[in-house]
């Protein structure tokens, strides 16, 4: 994996393949980061389950490292994935004016909630997605930060957010919205299944 002189082997190659390869980076760091905060990791976590250092794993999934075969199957299996999963093709997606429910790629976290993303616009840094928690389900079993900024909002049932150990309990047609670097936790601690939409922005 080259953790150095990735954007200077950018500026040698070919205007055109030089921004296919650059978007092609930014896809699959974009891809690593979702499912390494869909399982609850830190950076420093999937470190020590991968072997590679956190420097290198933050530059992959800035789009601003190269990634190895070797680390790219090294990291799918930290997550638990095939590394084919890493190498979504989003120019598609992207490029839709709509996108149909049948669609949406399904994800289930390890805490079992099941994730079905409608857009992952990476160009623009923004991912949308409709979240089904079932009772007693959440984002982790403890607080997490990340980078980003991020909007809840509750289509269904009652959901339980803590921001920086304040909680929040929202109800069908409640909006919430807070930096990602803030310590937060979602959860269902009710009886019936919670049903959101969420964004998550790249930057604050």
């Amino acid at each position: 994996m080259s953790e150095h002189g990735t954007d200077a082997h950018l500026d040698a190659l070919p205007e055109e393949i030089a921004e296919t390869t650059a978007n092609t980076l930014a896809a699959i760091g974009f891809r690593i980061r979702e499912l390494r905060q869909l399982r609850g990791l830190t950076l420093q976590e999937l470190a020590n389950v991968s072997g590679l250092s956190t420097s290198m794993l933050s530059l992959v999934e800035r789009g601003r490292a190269s990634p190895s075969i070797g680390s790219l199957i090294v990291i799918a299996s930290a997550l638990g994935v095939t590394m084919s999963d890493l190498l979504v093709n989003g120019a598609d997606s992207e490029e839709k004016i709509v996108v149909r429910a049948s669609e949406a790629r399904k994800v289930e976290t390890a805490q079992h909630v099941v994730r079905r993303l409608l857009r992952e616009d990476r160009s623009r840094g923004v991912s949308v997605a409709v979240n089904e928690y079932a009772p007693h389900t959440g984002s982790a079993e403890h607080p997490i930060s990340h980078d980003g900024f991020e909007y809840g909002f509750v289509l269904q049932g009652e959901l339980t957010v803590e921001v920086d150990g304040t909680k929040h309990v929202l109800r069908q047609g409640d909006l919430i919205a807070y930096s990602s670097r803030r310590k937060h936790k979602i959860w269902n601690h009710g009886k019936t299944n919670v049903r959101t939409l969420w964004f998550n922005l790249d930057r604050e």
